[in-house]
């Protein structure tokens, strides 16, 4: 008799990313590294002006230069438009409107010769009055910016929901606050490249590192004026993104055109300083915020404006508010609550998508006037967080449906994890002794989609799985992996699935002209949508293979299992067969057969109506953070001694995985706590470079103690729920309440720097 074979689960497993091997050893080949034959390199020259006419561009010594091959200015593209609003252009003519607005661009044999060609374009402005700040673009008379927008406004939301007015009336206490967020940057490792190449077709094929390549295609034909069908896509492994590559920027155009000019292939690279000015930022905003509440800590209504500086042009940034409000009025129990959100362009660098997606901004201000208010009417930061959660069931005032609510279970575990009431108290009364160093706790909560987010009418992927003759699975899926460790995530739950080792499954995901769609990397939504895509799939293969074995051995289907390359029966763990036999048995028989399955998940969330309001994400998690800091009372350095995590995750699939997300995310929000800032003055940035540009470094790292609260999620694959952003958007609201906490001073905009801190604490004016 054959060894009985156990069924082991790999899910909640600590799993290594199947690309970690070489990317440890370096293996692996980033799009920098890549050289086409016949290959080119592309230079953009980028004005030196905030605002300014363009009277005339030069390019004849650039074009005399031998080994330049083209030279393209905005004459040669004047049509070609691109962007959420189509506002914005690859070269720039007529006028510029900000400093990274790309005035020309060369295509040479070398590097060097494309610098020195980009040196040789003269251009003649005359300077036009600026405008920097929503205030001052808002006012009568204020410089436009755009012909076709005389008021610079750009988008615009809002939402109202119960009696406002009512509500402030019987308010007990009502207490209003400004906050103010900055700009700061991704920092991706690997700086922005492009590599494109036309055939002789007219067809495109574009290495991009972008994270959404299906979508992507849609979003890029305009800016060449061609079809997205004749786009192909290949996504190299990606040196970093989180949010930074959701859009189409003017090099990637510009590359293309170059290419298609020279009909060769063209590589365009940003160096570090380009990159630090040319990229997108998170989205900046000037928040009012007026609150009330009773005094026994019931919550009665919040009132919400916003002022987003939209910068020259429209990337995602100005569309965060689709996020923002739904913290402002779904994180906690609202009555009535209203927000108000408008963007004005201004002669700024622009905004995009960034990892929390105005959540980091929202989650800042509702955090730190959760502690406010808990403060006005005498309670705890526990007791009243627990007063105002919402449960499970409940509808929030957009339509938020909380099937399965866990924030007042986070917030109890957290507080008890850290002996948060006792400290919290011990350190408010040691702000009464003169010690240099004093301590703080804070804690900080919030509410983010975590089964998606349908912002476009579509947020599915599609999985196409094949087994060979031997047991071999290769997974084509349209989720893409860009560090976040999706692959390990799809493997393991083929693995579960068809009981085959992670080693036998191949994923292809890389290329537009052999996946199946997908809306793309964000939105917390990989593991919940392409998850079950690939769950969906795999069962479906699953049951071919074991209806085939049941024929076999004379069974039904569902007594039989598939563990560790054989099927067996699934009550004693008897091998019936191996897996590649019956597989080659299949192909081979009188009627052949191959295991080739596809699937198409798509969530049951709904876009939100003209009115903000509809279930836009198939689940909603929520998370609790609390940080204990140490502040040096005469330097104002901020010290984070201890991060504890509590987080609603569904269910943990690969536990390495979301420890590795939720570590990293702390990272992000540490900078943003603490010292991050894209500091522009005039229009131009001040600080493109890690020297003058403060990212948060390993000895920088506190202690992490994470909890995971596993509620089972009806609708995602296993139970799991999309969990990456919820640790960006956290914890610099905790360290900004633990601040408080330890020197009894509030801050209302990050990041809080040794100097703001000093000042403050030394009675020196804010700068």
């Amino acid at each position: 008799m054959s060894a009985v074979i156990e069924r082991k689960t790999i899910i909640g497993k600590r799993v290594p990313k199947p690309d970690a091997p070489d990317k440890a050893t370096g293996r692996t080949r980033y799009i920098n590294d890549m050289v086409l034959p016949r290959m080119l390199i592309g230079k953009i020259l980028h004005t030196d002006r905030v605002h300014a006419r363009i009277l005339s561009i030069d390019t004849t010594a650039a074009m005399a230069l031998p080994g330049v091959h083209a030279v393209l200015t905005g004459e040669d593209s004047p049509d070609l438009r691109f962007g959420p609003t189509r506002d914005n252009f690859p070269l720039k003519s007529g006028k510029v409107r900000c400093i990274r607005d790309e005035v020309a661009a060369v295509a040479a044999e070398t590097e060097e010769i494309a610098q020195q060609a980009i040196d040789l374009i003269k251009v003649e402005y005359e300077d036009l009055p600026p405008v920097f700040t929503p205030t001052e673009a808002m006012r009568d008379g204020a410089p436009v910016v755009h012909d076709d927008h005389p008021d610079n406004r750009s988008l615009g939301y809002e939402f109202s929901h119960g009696d406002i007015a009512r509500a402030e009336a019987e308010s007990d206490i009502v207490v209003e606050h400004q906050f103010e967020v900055p700009y700061v940057t991704h920092c991706c490792m690997g700086p922005s490249c492009a590599i494109a190449d036309f055939d002789t077709t007219g067809k495109l094929t574009i290495w991009s590192q972008t994270q959404y390549p299906y979508n992507y295609k849609m979003d890029l034909a305009p800016a060449l004026g061609i079809h997205p069908g004749d786009i192909r896509v290949i996504q190299p492994p990606v040196g970093g993104a989180f949010g930074s590559k959701l859009d189409v920027y003017p090099f990637e155009p510009i590359c293309a055109l170059l290419a298609k000019a020279t009909r060769r292939p063209v590589k365009l690279t940003f160096s570090r300083e380009e990159e630090f000015i040319n990229s997108p930022t998170r989205q900046p905003v000037e928040f009012r915020i007026k609150s009330g509440v009773n005094r026994d800590g019931t919550l009665t209504f919040r009132s919400v404006d916003a002022l987003l500086n939209n910068g020259a042009y429209t990337s995602w940034g100005p569309t965060t508010p689709v996020i923002q409000m739904r913290t402002f009025t779904g994180h906690y129990r609202l009555p009535a609550v209203e927000y108000r959100a408008q963007a004005y362009y201004t002669n700024m660098v622009y905004a995009g998508s960034f990892r929390g997606y105005g959540n980091v901004q929202a989650t800042f201000v509702t955090a730190s006037v959760m502690d406010m208010l808990a403060e006005e009417v005498g309670m705890d930061p526990i007791a009243f967080r627990l007063k105002n959660a919402q449960n499970s069931g409940e509808v929030t005032p957009q339509g938020s449906i909380l099937d399965d609510c866990r924030l007042g279970e986070c917030i109890e575990l957290v507080a008890e994890k850290t002996d948060f009431l006792n400290k919290h108290k011990a350190y408010t009364d040691q702000r009464k002794q003169t010690a240099r160093i004093q301590r703080g706790i804070g804690i900080a909560t919030t509410i983010h989609n975590a089964g998606g987010a349908k912002i476009h009418k579509s947020d599915g992927c599609g999985t196409m799985l094949k087994l060979d003759d031997y047991a071999r699975a290769t997974l084509i899926t349209g989720a893409s992996e860009i560090g976040q460790g999706i692959d390990a995530v799809l493997c393991q739950i083929v693995m579960e699935e068809l009981g085959i080792p992670i080693r036998d499954i191949t994923i292809v995901n890389d290329d537009t002209a052999l996946g199946p769609w997908d809306v793309g990397v964000h939105a917390s939504r990989t593991t919940f949508i392409a998850g079950n895509s690939a769950l969906r799939a795999a069962r479906a293969a699953r049951k071919q293979v074991l209806d085939a074995a049941a024929k076999q051995s004379n069974v039904t289907a569902d007594q039989l299992d598939l563990r560790e390359g054989h099927v067996v029966q699934a009550d004693n763990g008897v091998p019936v067969i191996r897996l590649d036999k019956l597989l080659r048995q299949m192909h081979f028989g009188d009627e052949p057969e191959l295991v080739m399955v596809t699937d198409y998940y798509e969530p049951n969330s709904v876009p939100e109506d003209k009115n903000h309001f509809g279930n836009l994400s198939s689940s909603w998690a929520h998370g609790a953070y609390v940080a204990e800091v140490e502040v040096d009372t005469e330097t104002g350095e901020v010290r984070v001694l201890k991060m504890t995590v509590v987080q609603d995750v569904g269910r943990v699939i690969n536990r390495l995985g979301i420890e590795g997300q939720i570590e990293g995310g702390i990272s992000v929000s540490l900078g943003y706590a603490l010292s991050e800032q894209l500091q522009i003055s005039e229009g131009r940035v001040m600080n493109p470079n890690f020297r003058d540009y403060k990212v948060m470094t390993a000895p920088e790292t506190p202690e992490i103690e994470l909890h995971f609260i596993e509620s089972d999620c009806k609708e995602g694959p296993l139970g799991a729920k999309g969990i990456a952003e919820i640790p960006a958007i956290v914890p610099a609201p905790a360290i900004a309440n633990a601040v408080y906490n330890a020197i009894g001073i509030r801050f209302h905009a990050p990041p809080l720097t040794p100097e703001k801190v000093a000042r403050a604490l030394h009675g020196a004016p804010q700068q």
